[in-house]
């Protein structure tokens, strides 16, 4: 199992300098309850406590033919349509961005009600922008990724996606059961050694939660 990598990587920034300022209510989400990736983004909209500033729309759950789905259906309550474009599918989002895109559709996708485009799909990139450029607007100004600690924060980031947040996918996905035993002992060995970590320390890195814990929580759900 190979994960593609995303392409739409544009940023918000605090003072507007790259094209998307950080303001209340100018950014739409797209998201799946059931995606992990996505859940962290879900994470920070909580604990930055900033829902009051984002609308977004939750796909509903399973396989569908056109991909992500967004439609009332009263088997999912908690899954909303999409208010904002009225997409009844997520490659609508993407094609409106970009008529001539042609990769993957994923969620959660950032997408921006002023310019009418897509900004990221990129889950850890979203979170970092929640995280820092949203001061004064979000309902709570915790730092997740300070800069005494972010040299560590990315080596467990770097160790917890190689063998964790994208080694349950390669056990999901192995086509023989050679790559699922290689890929299952990577995944075990992994949570052994993040275990070990935490019989040491109450968090992931230093004595407070950070990011490498709010990116490693959904995957463990």
């Amino acid at each position: 199992f190979v994960r593609q990598q995303y392409s739409i990587r544009d940023r918000i920034t605090a003072d507007g300098s790259s094209g998307f300022k950080a303001e209340a209510g100018r950014y739409h989400l797209y998201i799946a309850h059931n995606c992990p990736w996505a859940h962290r983004v879900l994470i920070y909209l909580a604990a930055k406590k900033l829902q009051p500033a984002f609308t977004v729309a939750y796909a509903i759950p399973g396989i569908r033919e056109q991909g992500w789905t967004f439609e009332n259906d009263p088997r999912f309550p908690d899954c909303t349509p999409d208010t904002v474009n009225g997409f009844h599918y997520l490659h609508e989002a993407y094609t409106a961005s970009n008529r001539h895109y042609t990769g993957k559709v994923t969620v959660p996708t950032l997408w921006d009600k002023q310019t009418r485009r897509i900004v990221n799909n990129e889950s850890s990139e979203i979170i970092r922008m929640l995280n820092s450029e949203f001061r004064g607007i979000a309902g709570d100004d915790t730092d997740f990724y300070p800069t005494a600690l972010r040299a560590e924060i990315d080596a467990v980031n770097a160790f917890t996606y190689e063998n964790v947040n994208n080694g349950v996918y390669r056990c999901g996905f192995a086509k023989s059961q050679e790559a699922y035993e290689a890929a299952y002992d990577q995944l075990f060995a992994a949570l052994d050694e993040l275990e070990r970590r935490l019989s040491r320390q109450r968090y992931l890195v230093g004595k407070r939660i950070t990011e490498a814990d709010w990116r490693l929580f959904p995957t463990l759900l």
